[in-house]
């Protein structure tokens, strides 16, 4: 079996790749702590809203923003800093029959918001999650919340459908780069979830 070093793929090679890499997610990560910072926020209050509301969270995205759904998903049922009651969050990418049954009936484009208009209602909140802010199923479901009257909080790359830009909160990474995107979509999902439970431990101020 052929060494790296027998390749142009040398150790050093490697070591500027891994390097090169974190460098240029450190930049992305800098950019979006002095960009996102507000909409961040606004997302945490809306979802913390729809929680003290008797609201949910429903949650989706394609590929590596599925597993994000997911993991948002996750911390908000299950716990990120200290004990406290479950949170109710559904992402919609983990039911293989309901995907494929929609995706076969109904078309590919329709498997996130036919399952809004199934489990979602008023006073509830959508969280999207588009690297490249287009995917047609993400922007239906967006339009299928809206119509329902639930809050849309969308995660994309720089750019966006104009749906997804008017959302509640805009979660806008300025890259085109996918890697970094979902990269940073990552440690937002982390964010959201310790804001939330810090303003739900916390007493709104008119109370």
């Amino acid at each position: 079996m052929a060494r790296l070093s027998d390749r142009n793929l040398g150790p050093d090679s490697m070591q500027s790749l891994v390097s090169d890499h974190l460098h240029a997610l450190a930049r992305c990560a800098t950019d979006a702590a002095g960009s996102i910072t507000s909409d961040a926020v606004q997302a945490m209050e809306v979802i913390a809203d729809s929680f003290r509301n008797g609201g949910k969270v429903l949650v989706c995205g394609n590929g590596g923003s599925a597993t994000d759904a997911q993991h948002l998903a996750a911390e908000l049922v299950g716990r990120m800093s200290f004990e406290r009651n479950a949170l109710p969050a559904i992402s919609l990418t983990c039911d293989g029959a309901i995907l494929t049954a929609l995706g076969n009936d109904y078309g590919y484009d329709e498997v996130f918001a036919r399952q809004v208009n199934g489990l979602g209602k008023r006073g509830d909140v959508l969280v999207v999650l588009s690297t490249s802010g287009r995917s047609p199923n993400i922007v239906k479901a967006a339009s299928a919340g809206r119509a329902l009257g639930m809050s849309v909080i969308s995660m994309t790359g720089h750019s966006a459908d104009p749906s997804l830009e008017l959302a509640d909160a805009w979660l806008r990474v300025d890259s085109t780069e996918t890697t970094h995107i979902q990269e940073i979509h990552g440690a937002l999902v982390h964010t959201i979830c310790l804001g939330v439970e810090r303003m739900l431990r916390q007493p709104r101020v008119n109370e």
